[in-house]
């Protein structure tokens, strides 16, 4: 294949966007707030997947016990193949959900790949929360989280105060995150991207 085919085939590549967060509650605000970032992420040529709820019902994480549900092979998965992640929590006591900061430990799966956890991909971050003090503290927490697993958190985290609602607002931010985190996984290239280059 010559450097220009290459070029052609990797810029028709749709980058591959994994949505991971919510509540078990169905319809959650954080849900909703994942749910309208990945739809501007389509909107943007993205191809998304999203895992809430019951796909998210994981046993508790164990380094122990290598055993895995379905679930979790079937998040692994998706998440060793993203390009870019967007990840949601409700703000639970200052800091974000044990259902989310439990799926999030299942990444520890990825230290053996050839992009470790969440490296050379972009992740945004996004919390609800019913109070501006935790918003912004757990934002700070999924952001840490981020780093620790190699990620590029987006430049954008969006909080939104249940308290306080703005829907033209969030909808505003919500699209900004989803720009970001399609736009770097487009030109910097993920997993996907970089097994079109490779081919």
């Amino acid at each position: 294949m010559s450097v220009q085919d290459s070029a052609v085939s990797t810029a028709n590549v749709r980058p591959y966007i994994v949505g991971l967060g919510g509540t078990a509650r169905p319809n959650s605000s954080s849900e909703r707030a994942l749910r309208y970032a990945l739809q501007a992420a389509e909107a943007l040529g993205a191809r998304t997947e999203i895992f809430v709820g019951a796909a998210l019902d994981l046993p508790m994480y164990n380094p122990e016990n290598t055993e895995r549900s379905e679930n979790a092979r079937v998040l692994i998965n998706a998440l060793r193949r993203a390009d870019g992640i967007v990840l949601a929590s409700p703000g639970y006591h200052g800091s974000l959900s044990g259902m989310v900061k439990n799926a999030l430990d299942y990444v520890e799966d990825m230290r053996g790949d050839e992009k470790v956890y969440f490296q050379d991909r972009p992740v945004a971050c996004i919390v609800t929360a019913a109070g501006w003090q935790t918003v912004g503290s757990t934002l700070g927490a999924l952001r840490a989280i981020v780093h620790a697993l190699r990620g590029w958190p987006t430049p954008l985290g969006v909080g939104i105060n249940s308290l306080e609602t703005n829907p033209a607002a969030a909808e505003s931010a919500l699209d900004i995150l989803a720009r970001e985190v399609v736009g770097f996984a487009s030109k910097h290239g993920g997993a996907c991207v970089a097994a079109a280059k490779a081919a």
